[in-house]
């Protein structure tokens, strides 16, 4: 034994010594790699927000390239413009009803296909894969035809159901994802403490799948919020926020679109905190 610790020992000692300086510049490869990114992604944010002060000269000022200064009048006037302010209402009004219908429904779908196993779960899994996956346009398009067929008069209500619609399969994903994931014992341990499966599932499941709830009810939100091809093929003669831009780019986009959207990106930065520290606090 002793020779062989002899000759580990010498052979440890015969290793070229580490590079100091090579780990010293390597270790900040991926962090310098993780700011670029960040910064690359979220440049078009900070331009909208800084351009939200632009102080633009004329009568009607539209987006420039060029910053003339600091001000405040556009957030001041942030709804002076014909149909800016309807088309935010309607956005504001669609995607919570929307998110929330969609979560209710995206919540039982998710519970289900993540705990039993029935016939025909291959199909129902190409079904929520083909919701997910198939393009906006084709999705719009055939929404405009069946509620043509359907005698549906397009508007406020077609873009609701439409919403509704394509953000089920989104919230079902997140809740499946969560529901596969839980530990069934620790319903099966309530129920054996005289637990009924309602109250098993209120005390016990609910609470440990609220994260995905959460998280399925702002991914939902989100979609609706910004959706412009479906709702551009449903929406008749209803304007939302994202159509509204598309039109007004034509003669130039007035400053107040990035007062708006620096609005709805910090509301949603809110939620999004707020939706950590709710997750943080439960576990």
């Amino acid at each position: 034994m002793s020779a062989v610790a002899t000759e580990v020992r010498e052979e440890i000692h015969e290793l070229p010594p580490v590079n100091p300086r090579g780990r010293r510049w390597t270790r900040f490869i991926l962090p310098v790699y993780t700011v670029l990114m960040i910064a690359y992604l979220a440049s078009p944010i900070f331009v909208m927000i800084l351009y939200g002060f632009n102080d633009i000269p004329g009568i009607r000022p539209t987006q420039t390239p060029r910053f003339y200064g600091f001000t405040l009048s556009w957030w001041r006037n942030v709804f002076n413009i014909q149909g800016l302010p309807e088309a935010v209402k309607n956005s504001l009004l669609i995607a919570p009803i929307s998110a929330t219908v969609s979560t209710i429904l995206g919540t039982f779908f998710g519970l289900a296909i993540g705990r039993y196993r029935f016939r025909g779960m291959s199909a129902v899994d190409f079904v929520i894969f083909l919701a997910i996956a198939v393009p906006e346009i084709v999705l719009g398009s055939s929404l405009l035809s069946m509620f043509i067929q359907s005698g549906t008069s397009l508007g406020f209500r077609t873009i609701l159901l439409s919403h509704i619609g394509f953000s089920i399969a989104f919230v079902a994903v997140t809740v499946r994802a969560r529901v596969q994931g839980l530990d069934r014992s620790l319903e099966e341990a309530a129920q054996d403490l005289f637990a009924t499966p309602l109250v098993a599932f209120v005390k016990v499941t609910l609470p440990m799948i609220t994260p995905a709830i959460l998280a399925g009810f702002l991914l939902a939100f989100v979609l609706s919020l910004d959706d412009f091809v479906i709702t551009n093929f449903v929406a008749g003669q209803t304007n939302t926020f994202p159509l509204w831009v598309y039109g007004a780019q034509r003669i130039g986009i007035p400053p107040q679109v990035n007062v708006v959207g620096t609005m709805l990106f910090g509301a949603g930065l809110i939620a999004a905190l707020a939706n950590v520290i709710v997750h943080r606090r439960r576990a």
